[in-house]
């Protein structure tokens, strides 16, 4: 109440001292900012009961179907990786080898890898994870070779064969955060392909081919 009181005093001296024309600016001025706060006032959450609140708690820290297919691929592995630059490349070719297990009582994957490419000793690590909430599969990778992260997101094939993950990786030849893709398939029991993708000239471009063989 003090505070509209003033603001009328205000207003009474304005009209007196001022001439119409500022004092009519000042009450659309007024009054617009009063819409804009009225407007902008979030609406208020209802509050959750707290034995729901629990359950859907649970439920989203539970392992489910998506995180023993993550699980399935536990183990050391051979890797047969391939590289072309563009499609009328020669295909470069490159080893290395990698651990896989599940972490944090079982809910996330995580994969350590080391080898050699271009002649330097290459180590890189990735992480995959489904969130039961949004029904997704999120997967992050960092490596020597670089100091960005790739973030990707993903779903399963309607055969529960197949990771199909989209994102974006920094190119640094352009400085810049590009298109990427990845696409992960279980061959059999103890066989893996993952097969990356970038966008050039408008069409994807497969750049990048991994055979892995559990040891």
């Amino acid at each position: 109440m003090k505070k509209i009181l003033l603001s009328m005093s205000v207003m009474a001296l304005c009209f007196t001292s001022c001439k119409k024309e500022v004092k009519v600016e000042t009450e659309i001025t007024t009054t617009d900012t009063a819409k804009v706060v009225t407007e902008e006032a979030p609406e208020a959450e209802k509050p959750m009961d707290s034995v729901a609140e629990m359950e859907a708690w649970q439920k989203y820290m539970t392992p489910g179907e998506a995180h023993k297919f993550l699980a399935a691929d536990n183990g050391s592995w051979t890797n047969e990786m391939t590289f072309w630059h563009d499609e009328n490349s020669k295909p470069e070719k490159a080893t290395s080898t990698s651990e896989t297990k599940m972490i944090l009582g079982g809910r996330y994957q995580e994969s350590n890898y080391k080898g050699n490419m271009m002649g330097m000793p290459f180590e890189g690590r990735s992480t995959v994870a489904y969130d039961n909430s949004t029904k997704e599969f999120i997967s992050t990778w960092i490596d020597n070779m670089g100091t960005g992260m790739m973030v990707m997101k993903g779903e399963m094939s309607p055969d529960g064969k197949s990771l199909d993950f989209k994102g974006e990786m920094v190119d640094p030849t352009k400085e810049k955060a590009v298109w990427c893709r990845e696409l992960f398939t279980v061959v059999d029991a103890n066989t893996r392909k993952m097969e990356m993708f970038c966008m050039k000239n408008g069409k994807q471009h497969k750049n990048m081919e991994i055979i892995m063989k559990r040891k």
